[in-house]
């Protein structure tokens, strides 16, 4: 399946030579040139991949991230903008940017950058809804759901933790590649960090948590649980 990448960008002979050239690398692509249009894309065409400028005409790019993560979205996104000081850097990454790229540049960069991106959140595209015996993984809404109870919103991150057990559940998965496959080198994360996430998701489980999910001593986790199916299969 073909990764799905909004771009906010009101300069429109950028957008269109973007949109051109990704579209080239295989990607499926829609352009929006300002906040409100985005804030509509974001619902209907759900994407794999958010980037977007600083300044647009209605607004600041650092509201829309904010909004992002007041409502939990979880979507991954990247700043292209010539706002690329050291304070707008450190607050796009506060706000959650995976990556933060000033204008001017180059373009290999960019498509480097954005396979790296969609990479670490590969569940976004590989699996939107699976079953776990009685539970359903959304990894598209980021979500877990015993049965009919409400509903179980996970951050991202613990998402595609829980994505990479699940697709390596023949062996277990070391704290290293955790570490270096999903917060990269540039997070500074400790071990104690996969742990609290371990942990969040055996409780999001219930009494099937650590049934599911096994500590493998001296290197890392593995996934025990059944395998997944489809959600539409029976």
């Amino acid at each position: 399946m073909k990764a799905r990448i909004l771009l906010v960008e009101d300069d429109a002979s950028l957008g269109e030579a973007l949109c051109e050239r990704l579209e080239k690398e295989g990607y499926r692509i829609l352009w929006s040139q300002n906040i409100a249009r985005a804030r509509v894309e974001i619902k209907e065409f759900r994407p794999d991949l958010i980037v977007f400028d600083v300044r647009l005409p209605d607004g600041s790019g650092f509201d829309l991230a904010q909004e992002l993560r007041d409502q939990s979205v979880g979507v991954p996104f990247i700043f292209l903008t010539a706002q690329a000081g050291a304070p707008e850097r450190l607050r796009g990454f506060e706000l959650g940017a995976e990556e933060f790229i000033p204008k001017p540049f180059h373009l290999k960069e960019l498509l480097i950058r954005l396979e790296h991106v969609l990479s670490t959140h590969s569940h976004r595209v590989e699996s939107r809804a699976m079953r776990y015996g009685d539970w359903l993984i959304d990894f598209d809404r980021f979500i877990v759901q015993y049965g009919n109870d409400e509903p179980v919103q996970l951050p991202r991150r613990d998402m595609a933790l829980l994505h990479l057990l699940i697709t390596n559940r023949d062996r277990a998965v070391s704290r290293d590649e955790i570490l270096d496959r999903l917060w990269g080198e540039d997070r500074f994360p400790s071990n104690r960090t996969i742990d609290n996430s371990i942990v969040r998701l055996r409780q999001t489980f219930g009494n099937d948590g650590n049934t599911a999910i096994a500590s493998v001593r001296g290197v890392g986790y593995r996934w025990t649980g059944d395998p997944l199916t489809e959600a539409g299969e029976t």
